[in-house]
């Protein structure tokens, strides 16, 4: 009886995390209310608020589950490109996956457009830091470690390659400057790159 009690609440989480990332992603989170998300779950509200004790926490759940399903598969991509010829092939891999993503409507609605609302523009760069710290330092150690750069700028490095791809990220998200996924991956290509071209003129 306590295992199925168990996989009740489970199969109860699970449903109410579908429910709200539908309702986030096409209504956005100001317009999906509780009531709402509880009747789309097939659950009680008291139900839903037995497992997440807000709306905004939901809706961190949600978010914390969108960007790891993306991390997972920038990984994947990354280590599928290692290229002991081309040190740029992995980092370069993984970034398409990421813009990938940004593509989407529901990554965009709620990652993008809605995460730094409800978060707070402070929560969600320390979330977003946090991620980068996981992925992206690792790429750019990889690149320091194949002498493209010291070391010791591997962090700011990635800080900042982060910080370039969220802002195209975001300008594919407003689809304003009519700037196409392919020109900002051609464009950070050559970013990545001129990383190594510095590296062989100092060394010069």
């Amino acid at each position: 009886m306590a295992k199925r009690t168990s996989e009740q609440a489970a199969e109860t989480r699970e449903a109410v995390l579908r429910a709200a990332r539908q309702l986030f992603a096409s209504q956005g989170y100001s317009a999906a209310s509780v009531t709402a998300i509880a009747e789309a779950a097939g659950v009680t509200k008291g139900a839903l608020f037995h497992h997440f004790t807000s709306k905004e926490e939901l809706f961190l759940q949600i978010w914390r589950d969108l960007q790891l399903e993306m991390d997972v598969e920038a990984r994947a991509a990354g280590l599928a490109a290692l290229d002991r010829s081309d040190p740029f092939a992995a980092f370069l891999a993984g970034s398409r996956v990421y813009l990938d993503w940004a593509s989407r409507p529901e990554y965009q609605r709620i990652v993008l457009a809605d995460g730094p609302s409800v978060l707070g523009p402070a929560r969600w760069h320390q979330l977003e830091f946090e991620l980068g710290n996981g992925t992206l330092v690792p790429g750019t150690d990889y690149l320091a470690g194949r002498g493209l750069f010291p070391k010791s700028m591997s962090v700011p490095v990635a800080l900042m390659l982060q910080a370039s791809l969220n802002a195209s990220a975001y300008a594919l998200a407003q689809g304003k400057l009519g700037i196409s996924k392919e020109q900002f991956l051609e464009t950070f290509e050559r970013l990545l790159r001129g990383l190594g071209q510095t590296s062989s003129r100092s060394a010069g």
